[in-house]
């Protein structure tokens, strides 16, 4: 039996790829939101810790919010109004610097690749605004999305700890289910859904503001 293969879908994914990618020049791996204050005093030391801080981050702070954020420019709403919620929710200084700085990187590659004039917005706007170009189910950006907040912190975990690379990927691994579960309620939230409960985390992005040495921005 003949196989079909629709190339536009696939060509679209392999953009998306590219774009969410930690190879992708925004910077990203030079943010660490927040983790590297309970790395760097021992209250994130082991695997165990680093997974359950991502999946906390993902599942009740700033990754299912962001994840929010994509998805209502994605549909199609108001890009600055999405924008100002975003910076509204910004946690501290350092997270509002991650938002606006990915988002700009974001934006002239964007420009720079495509052509086409693309704005600056806060990055999970800026990424939902793109994908609205790719003939990608909404969830799939979603997901591919989450994953990639996911695997920031985790890459910093790795340079941090005594996180070895197979440590790591068998993590990452495990958190697929969580991240398209994420991926399905975030396509059904409104604005009005948006909620962040991680009080450790916000408060671990204002302590990075002044650790004496560090190896990341936020």
């Amino acid at each position: 039996m003949a196989s079909f293969i629709c190339i536009p879908m696939l060509e679209d994914r392999l953009k998306l790829a590219q774009w969410l990618s930690p190879a992708f020049p925004i910077g990203g791996f030079g943010y660490s939101q927040g983790l590297e204050t309970p790395m760097s005093t021992g209250v994130v030391a082991t695997a165990a810790e680093v997974e359950r801080w991502v999946r906390d981050v993902l599942r009740h702070g700033a990754g299912g919010m962001d994840a929010v954020f994509v998805a209502r420019a994605h549909a199609g709403d108001d890009p600055a109004l999405l924008s100002d919620w975003a910076m509204a929710y910004a946690s501290c200084a350092e997270r509002a610097t991650e938002l606006t700085d990915q988002g700009r990187a974001f934006g002239q590659l964007m420009t720079a690749m495509t052509g086409a004039p693309f704005d600056s917005w806060p990055y999970p706007v800026a990424v939902g605004l793109a994908a609205r170009s790719l003939n990608l189910p909404r969830v799939e950006v979603l997901a591919l999305f989450l994953h990639g907040v996911a695997a920031q912190m985790v890459s910093a975990a790795t340079r941090f700890l005594p996180l070895g690379q197979s440590e790591a990927q068998a993590l990452l691994m495990r958190l697929a289910p969580l991240i398209a579960e994420l991926a399905e309620q975030a396509e059904r939230r409104s604005l009005d859904d948006i909620f962040t409960f991680t009080p450790g985390a916000d408060l671990a992005g204002m302590q990075h503001e002044t650790l004496e040495i560090r190896i990341f921005r936020t």
